[in-house]
């Protein structure tokens, strides 16, 4: 399930008050150094988005071990060489950068022993080998472009990132169980009578679930929007990645 049919809300129905993110404030807070929040935020930047990369590099003909090492790699130069300092507003989107950077570190790292200097333990992301290959056998075996695999497994981290929030909202609440029932009304209308068994479940009225519904999908949206929000440089530019990363996810 992608859990999309709830992201296209009009952009007045999904953005409430609590849509008030800073566009970029992710990106920005991670890269000030300053900033007491930038290693945790730089860390969720990259705990977030590292598979996308992974897959990215085992389409490119690494075998599961250098994909490993040189997505470590690549994070520890990263990390020692600042590449953040010079991404300002106005230089498009995250999601780009972080791709043409990894692009350029494939194309400089001729010497792979580099990649098993692990920078003494300065690694932001928590690799599992076995994880990630699980994770990439499941892959179309066609002739998906590493661009484009990287495009689509972007995507679904944004997603899934998102239903992460949006669950811990409800557990923090207490409604951790309501949550399990509702979510699959995110993915696509279900047919009749689901509500009613949603009622049978919980115990609540049948009308109750539906407004339960309608409001599970306006935050939704505005999670994700949020999360959109914090990889991009312009207000505009939310719904624009928003239609661009459902459109990958259709094709």
């Amino acid at each position: 399930m992608h859990y999309i049919n709830a992201t296209m809300a009009a952009p007045d129905q999904a953005a409430g008050t609590q849509f008030t993110t800073t566009h970029w404030s992710a990106v920005l807070t991670a890269r000030n150094k300053d900033s007491s929040k930038a290693p945790a935020a730089l860390a969720e930047l990259c705990q977030t988005y590292w598979y996308p990369l992974y897959a990215y590099i085992r389409r490119r003909g690494n075998n599961p071990t250098d994909a490993e090492d040189l997505t470590q790699g690549f994070f520890e130069q990263f990390l020692a060489k600042d590449y953040l300092s010079d991404l300002t507003p106005g230089r498009g989107r995250f999601r780009s950068f972080l791709l043409a950077t990894l692009k350029h570190y494939l194309a400089n790292e001729w010497d792979r022993a580099q990649t098993c200097k692990r920078g003494g333990g300065r690694a932001l992301v928590s690799l599992d080998a076995q994880d990630a290959e699980a994770r990439y056998r499941f892959e179309p075996v066609d002739h998906v472009t590493p661009d484009r695999l990287f495009e689509k497994r972007w995507a679904l981290a944004v997603l899934e990132r998102v239903l992460a929030r949006l669950r811990e909202e409800f557990v923090a609440g207490e409604k951790g169980g309501l949550f399990e029932d509702l979510k699959g009304f995110l993915s696509a209308d279900l047919p009749e009578g689901s509500y009613a068994g949603v009622a049978a479940r919980t115990g609540l009225k049948e009308g109750t679930v539906k407004v339960a519904v309608h409001r599970l999908r306006r935050r939704y949206g505005e999670l994700l929007r949020a999360q959109i929000a914090d990889t991009v440089d312009c207000p505009e530019a939310v719904e624009d990645e928003l239609r661009y990363l459902i459109s990958v996810l259709a094709g």
